[in-house]
């Protein structure tokens, strides 16, 4: 099964962000441009049952984070700053860029949200309206993480243990823990397209993709979070439009108060928790369909 039968009539294309860095991208439908990042372990696929109702109304850009799908994945470094949020987000900015989107609003779910953050805060000017699902910011997750949150989000503290140790655990059967990491979560595999699912099992089984979901999840333990607590210190706040959804069903309803956690960060905030778990966009893609096309098309 093909991830391309998910999205007749989108063209597929790679947008080089840094030398030798390349992007995969699917483009389509017409309107404002709309760009639409995933989260962990996962690909573009994740927005396959509302891209059709979004393509109606927008120029709808899918990208695949580096280090994830079909993207590339660059080696860490010391610090992990090749998959800070800093430069995932440059990633993004310059994919839209070479799109000839200037301007742009961005719909994304948990570390594609975290990237679409950091994109926001670095390149206010780029970004007209944000819609953020199932997360709260990164800073506050981590400085209020407790028993219950470790216990849910275990992942979180196995992949930034030191290299190679998590990717080879994950190396040696990468099916098996996408479907683990996926399974466990409230509404187990039931919402996924066996096509989508697929899909997932086969990017993450590609070379280099278990060390760049580890470098990732890495940057956001140290250099996101000095990145974050120098906003803080300098009042920096985001300022367009701000839609914050999670999952009622999920941990991060549980154990964070996330729009109380959103105003902190930004002046301008709505939202609330859906009817589902994680995955908003496979659980309950009409109740996404509901909030976010009103936001983004608010004038």
């Amino acid at each position: 099964m093909s991830a391309d039968t998910l999205y007749p009539g989108f063209e597929t294309r790679d947008v080089e962000s840094d030398p030798g860095v390349h992007i995969r991208i699917r483009v389509g439908g017409r309107g404002a441009p709309l760009l639409l990042l995933h989260g962990h372990p996962q690909t573009h696929a994740i927005w396959h049952k509302i891209a059709p109702a979004l393509a109606e109304r927008f120029t709808l850009v899918l990208a695949d984070l580096r280090g994830y799908g079909d993207s590339s994945k660059p080696p860490g470094d010391a610090d992990h700053a090749n998959y800070s949020k800093r430069v995932m987000a440059h990633d993004m900015l310059h994919v839209m860029r070479a799109l000839g989107h200037p301007r742009f609003s961005v719909l994304a779910h948990d570390r594609g949200a975290r990237v679409a953050h950091r994109l926001a805060i670095d390149h206010a000017e780029a970004v007209q309206r944000l819609a953020v699902l199932d997360i709260a910011p990164t800073l506050a997750m981590y400085e209020q993480t407790s028993d219950a949150f470790a216990r849910a989000y275990w992942h979180w503290f196995f992949l930034i243990q030191p290299a190679p140790l998590p990717e080879r655990l994950i190396e040696a059967d990468p099916r098996a823990y996408v479907r683990e990491v996926m399974g466990r979560r409230s509404a187990g595999l039931a919402p996924f397209d066996p096509r989508a699912l697929a899909e997932y099992e086969r990017a993450i089984a590609l070379t280099g993709t278990a060390h760049g979901i580890c470098e990732d999840y890495r940057a956001s333990a140290g250099i996101d979070l000095d990145h974050d607590r120098a906003d803080r210190e300098r009042g920096v706040r985001l300022g367009m439009p701000l839609l914050a959804l999670w999952g009622r069903d999920g941990a991060v309803h549980r154990c964070f108060a996330p729009l109380d956690e959103w105003h902190r960060v930004a002046d301008d905030v709505r939202g609330g928790p859906l009817p589902c778990g994680h995955y908003i966009a496979e659980e309950a893609p009409d109740a996404l369909l509901a909030e976010v096309l009103p936001f983004f098309t608010a004038s």
